[in-house]
């Protein structure tokens, strides 16, 4: 017997086997004075059974393929009664942290209940249909890829609870992926997934603590992870990169789009993509490109980016507009087809960045570059620009637009436009 706000045991009902003469393991749970009893739907010899131990006898040295199947067929059902016992204390504790004085029909109703209000496919799926519907379409597909590879580990995912999500389901998944020969930081990414729909799990009081994987004494995500060097450009080879222009009108365009990146302090495709007109504000100090990261515009802690439109970027502006005429009242030509749906703008976005980078990496072939070049690469390449002509890393997190770091937050916002503009020169 186990006292948590009442008693509970799991027993085989002494009473009417099934018809291979197996009994039912049940769940009896009791308090002030009352006893109720719940089936966990599986049966099994009586001679299997281990009253003092709640769970069935698992045997040693079998020498048969069928004793070592049966054997292991008590083990999953060990398994399963392990996992109820966790549902057991999960709703017993949230019933002691609600402060209710719970009677032992309410523990059944929400016990029996547990696995529709607690599933994880159900939640997720309203997750990412959330995400899609308020223009986090990036995060949705994250999600969505992260779903996929659970229903690949896992065939009775759709049935899965929350509860069932614990440290030993997630290091199977870790092994899973593994053999699917996954790199330590892919694998990261799609357990930081489950690991940030866990806490909002709990947060929304659809999950518990009881079995959470991660945290202390659970799996370190970050033991797993590899770190990789930042690629940029080197001085000498960016100074290549500035003075040689293509021949070929698609390189040359993603030689622009690169050059702009690089003076705009690094700023995305995405966000490159989505600036309007009004996105210029014209200041005391001149003109300025005004805007929020499509990554954090929804955060609290999000703040507008400015970035001075110095002579080496209005020309660049003017380049990209000679290649061809934007649509509408977009500052740039990376939108080709007008959409009213984020989601399919998101789309088209996503695949004229990819067409970008296939004729940036195509370019940098050209120019002799061992170093793939990317998007990304622009934003690395600015950074080590700033950083080797002595721009403090305090400037450069500000200039990046970084919102996770608090400690150089705080020191961020004492800082002015006049900083950035600064630091822009060396570029």
């Amino acid at each position: 017997m186990k006292a948590i706000s009442g008693k509970y045991k799991f027993k085989m009902r002494p009473s009417s086997p099934n018809s291979d003469n197996e009994y039912s393991i049940m769940l009896e749970i009791s308090k002030s004075g009352k006893r109720g009893y719940v089936s966990l739907k599986i049966w099994g010899d009586r001679n299997d059974w281990d009253e003092e131990q709640e769970r069935f006898v698992v045997k040693k040295g079998l020498r048969t393929k069928e004793a070592k199947e049966a054997n292991e067929d008590r083990k999953k059902k060990n398994d399963f009664i392990e996992k109820q016992n966790l549902r057991v204390k999960e709703i017993i504790d949230q019933f002691d942290k609600d402060n209710i004085d719970w009677t032992v029909n309410q523990f059944k109703t929400e016990f029996v209940g547990k696995k529709q209000h607690g599933n994880v496919l159900e939640y997720l799926n309203k997750y990412i249909d959330t995400l899609n519907e308020t223009g986090h379409m990036g995060n949705a597909r994250v999600y969505s890829e992260t779903l996929h590879i659970l229903e690949l580990f896992d065939k009775k995912f759709t049935s899965r609870v929350f509860s069932e999500i614990d440290l030993g389901y997630i290091k199977s998944l870790d092994i899973f992926m593994q053999k699917r020969n996954m790199k330590g930081n892919s694998r990261s990414v799609y357990l930081r997934t489950i690991r940030s729909l866990l806490n909002k799990a709990i947060q929304d009081k659809e999950s518990t603590t009881v079995t959470y994987p991660f945290g202390r004494g659970g799996f370190k995500i970050g033991e797993i992870e590899t770190r990789t060097a930042k690629r940029y450009l080197p001085t000498e080879q960016l100074a290549i990169l500035k003075n040689s222009q293509s021949i070929i009108p698609n390189k040359e365009y993603a030689r622009l789009v690169f050059l702009f990146s690089y003076h705009c302090y690094g700023i995305n495709v995405a966000d490159m993509a989505r600036l309007k007109m009004n996105n210029i504000v014209k200041l005391e100090k001149g003109d300025y490109i005004i805007y929020k990261r499509e990554k954090t515009k929804t955060k609290k802690s999000s703040k507008l980016l400015s970035i001075y439109i110095k002579p080496e970027i209005q020309d660049l502006i003017s380049q990209l507009r000679a290649f061809k005429k934007p649509l509408g009242d977009y500052l740039l030509p990376i939108v080709t087809v007008l959409h009213d749906d984020e989601n399919r703008l998101y789309n088209h976005i996503l695949n004229r960045r990819k067409r970008i980078v296939k004729d940036l990496r195509e370019l940098g072939k050209d120019l002799g570059f061992e170093l793939n070049l990317t998007s990304y690469v622009s934003r690395h390449t600015m950074s080590m620009q700033l950083r080797n002509n002595d721009i403090s890393v305090e400037k450069i997190s500000q200039i990046l637009g970084h919102q996770d770091v608090q400690t150089t937050q705080i020191y961020l916002d004492d800082l002015d436009m006049s900083v950035i503009d600064e630091a822009g020169k060396v570029l």
